[in-house]
Parts: structure tokens; sequence; C-alpha cells
């Protein structure tokens, strides 16, 4: 005989499952004991939120589903705005939560939430487990939806009396290879004919073209048909930044310097783009064709509605359209021209003897190698990075531009600390941001991780702030004090520095990466360029076309 939670444990294994993040309760007591067991690491954080954004993270690093597990009720429900992290964000995770039992109710009612029904619009499918005989298939169907096309968040609900009955052992359901379908020659040959007849052709790379699986392919895409290209957020790192076709990342919907070669584009061919991510450009009327390359048909939002599509495997599906059309595109790099003007404006007053965004990212960037890894939280900074830091190896500027909450960047970080303990990693986070999980200092020190955090302080939600300011409301409801951040990160035993000269920053943080473990760096940050950049400065460039 075996009891539901060894089995349960054994198909975690059996889908390669190596750690587990959470805070498990009573009702989980014997799928911990059987985690013990077993050659999963069980990894307490210090709130389920941060347990969930881990498990989301390693599912974006690995394209494998990372898995989380809370108790019931309070518990499960701390999971909720992690689970909106990885559905927006396309990012393999499993949840597993506890359940008083169901085949009897000694405690009533006490403590019950339908969990299930609470996770539906926030995951990909969301199950009570009803008997110990299910638990094979439903698990192997789980990691299924969880880690195919489009990836996302999976609940499942193990009752604590599920868990601990005993029955005959199950045989789990072995793993096997997935193939994806390619695109249609039709489709191909359609898009082929666009592309080679585009007057001033750009590439677009979205959140998608960041798959572990697909990055090799979409850079050589990039080298064979030698068109500009430009990326979302989220598709920053996609391709390295360091080509000389690189033209720009879209942090801004419309107006900034990248949108003067989409305003005179004829043509964007649009690769992993997800209409989750805020518009890296607005379609209107009079504007581009655009060509929609993906793992699935285009979302059409009135700011996007393609005039083509390619839809399959996307590494495969680019290699067989870069057949079809390397050397043959005449006008391949027409908008080339415009490169130098854009990257330059964008870096200008980079090195001034202020802590402003542009002095921030540039010492960042000093100190981080071509594999070294930002974590951004969410907060005014996130479009200063996402416009002025250049990548130049994938995945290596994790940032949030879907559900765009706050609080995930540490947590992010320390998963990244994890998979790739050798890198330089450090998470960036705004004041507001950090405190809402801040407390994971703790797990951070207590795994023994080298990290540092950046810790950008205004005193301030500072971009809802600028908005209000920009809006012309008065300045009213934004402002908070802090601790003394040096002596709060060593309560936690990690190291705090505080930097009051903008020329300490590069020092400090070299010093904080070679010292190793946990360090907390405390700089100000000077917002007026928030204004002078983003609103007065951009308002002199002619307007963008009407979206009508």
């Amino acid at each position: 005989m075996t009891k539901g939670s060894d089995l349960f444990v054994a198909a975690l294994e059996n889908e390669g499952v190596d750690r587990i993040f959470g805070i498990p309760g009573e009702e989980n007591l014997d799928i911990v004991e059987s985690i013990r067991r077993s050659s999963i690491q069980l990894i307490l954080t210090r709130h389920e939120q941060a347990a969930a954004f881990m498990a989301a993270t390693y599912g974006r690093l690995t394209g494998k589903a990372g898995v989380c597990i809370t108790t019931l009720g309070p518990g499960a429900l701390n999971l909720t705005t992690g689970s909106a992290y990885a559905l927006l964000g396309a990012m393999p995770m499993i949840m597993i939560t506890g359940q008083k039992g169901i085949l009897s109710s000694r405690q009533a009612r006490f403590q019950i939430v339908d969990i299930v029904a609470a996770m539906k619009p926030l995951t990909k499918l969301s199950r009570q487990i009803v008997s110990p005989k299910m638990i094979p298939s439903l698990v192997r169907e789980a990691f299924r939806v969880a880690q195919e096309e489009r990836p996302g968040p999976v609940h499942l609900e193990l009752p604590e009396d599920i868990a601990a009955a005993e029955c005959e052992p199950i045989a789990l359901v072995p793993t096997h290879p997935v193939e994806l379908p390619l695109a249609s020659a039709g489709a191909l040959d359609r898009a082929a004919r666009m592309i080679m007849e585009a007057k001033r052709p750009l590439l677009m790379f979205g959140a998608a073209a960041s798959r572990p699986r697909v990055t090799p392919d979409v850079a050589q895409f990039v080298l064979r048909t030698q068109i500009p290209y430009f990326t979302t957020q989220m598709g920053k790192g996609t391709v390295p930044g360091g080509t000389e076709l690189y033209m720009g990342t879209a942090a801004l919907s419309e107006r900034d310097y990248v949108h003067e070669a989409i305003e005179q584009a004829d043509l964007i061919i649009t690769i992993g783009h997800d209409t989750v991510e805020k518009p890296p450009f607005i379609m209107g009327a009079r504007g581009p064709k655009v060509i929609h390359v993906g793992y699935q048909t285009a979302d059409v939002e009135q700011v996007y509605f393609p005039q083509a599509e390619i839809v399959g495997d996307l590494g495969p599906s680019l290699a067989l359209l870069a057949d079809r059309i390397e050397g043959k595109i005449p006008n391949a790099q027409a908008l080339l021209p415009l490169r130098e003007g854009i990257l330059s404006r964008i870096a200008a007053r980079a090195t001034e003897d202020r802590f402003t965004p542009q002095r921030i990212v540039h010492d960042v960037r000093a100190v981080m190698p071509a594999d070294g890894i930002l974590a951004l939280d969410n907060g005014m900074y996130k479009i200063w990075f996402a416009r002025n830091y250049r990548t130049r190896m994938a995945n290596t500027l994790l940032l949030d531009n879907a559900l765009a909450t706050m609080g995930a960047g540490l947590p992010s970080a320390m998963m990244a600390a994890l998979l790739y303990p050798r890198r330089r990693v450090m998470a960036i986070c705004g004041d507001g941001g950090f405190m809402m999980n801040s407390q994971e200092l703790e797990t951070a020190v207590r795994l023994k991780l080298n990290l540092v955090v950046l810790l950008l302080e205004d005193h301030a939600y500072g971009m809802i702030r600028w908005k209000q300011a920009v809006d012309e409301f008065p300045d009213f409801g934004m402002t908070f004090g802090n601790p003394d951040f040096v002596r709060y990160a060593e309560a936690y035993g990690a190291r705090g520095t505080r930097v009051g000269e903008i020329a300490e920053l590069q020092p400090a943080l070299e010093r904080a990466f070679t010292g190793g473990g946990v360090h907390l760096v405390v700089v100000p940050i000077d917002y007026s360029e928030n204004t002078r950049v983003l609103v007065d400065e951009l308002r002199e460039r002619l307007p963008a076309p009407q979206a009508s």
C-alpha cells in the first residue's frame, strides 16, 4: 500500500521537479513528509506570494513548470497575484494547495474557501483531486497544460484526507516529447512576398521570442535577413543588443525615439508578440502593414490587427521563412540610417554627475557582464532600464510588462541567483515595491545566495506620483517614510550600503558583487528627468500618426 501524498510526490519527481517553493500548513503535512523522503528540496519563503513569483520565474527561465505549495484558505489566496503574474506573463507554474478533508467535515466550514473556483479565471486549469487514483493522470495533465503554448499556471487542490488515504500502487504516466506544428507553406510564401516587396521593413521581437528554446533561432533569423529590429520590454535580449541592427526598445507606446523607425516602416514583422504587453506601437488605418509570427494566432485588438499571420513552432518556422527570403530583400536595411540618431538620443546625458535614471542605468551596465541578470520590480525606473539598458544575451533583463505588479523583483532575482549561482544577479527595486516583499531578504540569506539588491529611494510611489503631476493633479497621497535600510538589511544577516555621491555607485556595486552574499545598496534617485525627457523632450517630436 502507498499513501496519496507519496503517489503525488512521486508524480512530481516523474516530471523532473527538483524544488518546491512555499509555506505549507497543517493540511499539507502528509505532503511535507512525502517531500522529506523524496529527492525534492522544499524551499520555505516568508510569504506565499514570493513563492509564486519564484516558481513562475523558474518557469520563465527554464521552460519547465516551477512548483509552489501553500495551505488552504488564506495561504492559497496569497497565491492569486503570483498566479496572475504567471498567466499574463506566460510562465509555466504548478500551484499545489491543501484543503480540509472532503470525505468528512469534522471542522465544519472553518477556513474553507472555494479555491478551485477562485483560481479558475487566474489559471489555465484548476482542479480538486478527489481520489488517489486520479493523481498520476492529473499531475501529468497539469504539467502538460502548464508547459504547452501559451504557457501559464495550473492549480491542483489536494485535500488532506486524500493525501493521507492509503491505496494500491498506481503506475505513473510517462512523459513524452511534444513536437509543435510548423507554419503552413502558404502562409510562409505570402509573408515572404510581403517582406521582399516592402520598401522599409522592420522586425519586432516580443515576449514569446524570449522562450529559452527559441532564442538561438531568433538570432539566426536576424543575421540571415539583415532587417533592423526593435523589441518590446519583455522581448528585450532575444537578440544580442550589441548587434548593428538593433534600433531600440519600445518602453512607451508612441512618440519615443524608436518610434521614428516604427512610423516610417511600411511593414512590421512582429515575432512572438503578445498583446498582454502594454502596446509597443499602436496600429492605425494609415499605419504600416503587420505580419504576426507566433505560436498562436494573433489576439486582434483595437491597436493590433495584423494583415497576415505565420502560426507554428516559432524557431523552425522562422528558419523556413528565412530560407525563402535570405538575400532576396532589396530594401532590408532601408531604416538602418535612423539607428545612430535613435540610440544616441536615448543614451544622452548618461554620465551626468547626478542620481538620474540614465546615470544609474549606465553604472549598472558597467558592473554587469554579458551574462549578468537584472530582475526589475515595477516602477518608473523600469521604463528607463527598458529604454537605455543594452542587453547582450537572452533573458538577462527580467521585467514584467504584462501584470506589471510591484513586489515581484526581489523574488524573481532570488530565483535567478538559485539557478545561476556563478552569474552576477541584481534585483532593482523602488522603495515602494521592495517593502512589499522585503521579508524575503531572510530567505535569500538562508539560501546563501549571491545577490545584490539595488534599492532606488524616493520615499514615494514614484510612477503614480509622476503621472499625477503630468495630469496636473495636486501632489497628494503618494509619499511615505522608510526604515534605515542599511540596518534593515543587517537585521536579516545581509549587508547594507548607502551611497551618498553618484561617483560612489559603481564602486559600491562592484564591492557588493565581489564580497558575495546578499548585499542591499541604497541610492537616492532624481526623477526630474521623467518630465524633461519623457514629456517635454518627446513632445518636441512630430506627433505620432492618427490611430484611425
